[in-house]
Order: C-alpha cells, then structure tokens, then sequence
C-alpha cells in the first residue's frame, strides 16, 4: 500500500533563506504518517487498544529544495517488520514534476502502554503490515513489466 497526501507549502513554512525549513520537512512526513494509519487502520484497531507507535529512529536525507506555492506530495509505505519495530518510507516529491525534495525512513516499535515497553507485534498486525509490504513490491514488479513491455514495442 502506498498513501499519498499533498501539501502546499506556505510562508509560515520558510526560514530566512525563503525555502522550507529542515525541521518543517519532520512535519510534512508526520502529517503523511498520520494519513497513512487513517487509511490503514480503524480508529478502533489501534487507538482504542492498549498499543501505541512511537518513533525510535528517523533518518532523512535532503535532496533538493521546496518554496513557497510548492505542491508537495508526501508518498508514505512500509518497507520492514521486525519482531517489535517496523520501518516505513516516505518520499516527499514536488507535484508535477516528480522531483525529490526528502527521503526517509521512520522506524516505531510496537509499544504496550500496560507493560510500559515494547512488545512483538500482534498476529493480525503482523500479517496485515506484510500484506501491505507485499502488495506493494507486487505492483512495483508488474509496473516494471509493463514498462519493459511497452519499451519493446517501440
């Protein structure tokens, strides 16, 4: 699964320099997190449980910058499950022309606020998050097939 969410960028988002502010770019990728689990879960399957979903780790890397009026799109998936953590990343491009401005990879763990530590992931999590993982590289595969398809018959 792949979630999309776009974001104008506004004044109140530039630094002195007129582009976005680094610590903005944390936002942006929170806010595409956010939709994520909104298309994801169900309010009742993960916050009316005993879980929650801390961030551990984030590593980003700036590619290139945005300005103001600048349509962002935030692209937000998981890419690993671990026993009690899972990785997702997220990509912020700039809307038409596809041009990276961010790159990251955001790694929760699986938190039990009851047992105040983290714990190994539910089964039904566990098989959901790799259902979503899957689906993805399969259409990841099936779109290089097509392309590849297309190119030949040129």
């Amino acid at each position: 699964m792949l979630n999309t969410t776009q974001i104008k960028v506004r004044g109140y988002h530039l630094d002195l320099f007129q582009h976005v502010n680094n610590a903005r770019y944390l936002e942006f990728i929170e806010e595409g997190r956010w939709a994520f689990f909104d298309e994801f879960f169900s309010k009742d399957d993960w916050m009316q449980q005993d879980l929650v979903w801390p961030v551990v780790n984030i590593n980003i890397n700036f590619k290139s910058e945005a300005n103001f009026g600048d349509l962002l799109e935030v692209q937000t998936r998981y890419v690993k499950i671990g026993n009690r953590s899972v990785t997702m990343q997220q990509t912020i491009i700039k809307v038409p022309t596809n041009e990276v401005v961010v790159d990251a990879d955001v790694t929760y763990v699986c938190f039990s606020k009851m047992a105040k530590s983290a714990i190994p992931f539910p089964d039904d999590f566990r098989q959901r998050i790799e259902l979503s993982i899957a689906s993805f590289e399969q259409n990841q595969l099936n779109n290089i097939t097509v392309n590849t398809a297309f190119d030949k018959s040129k």
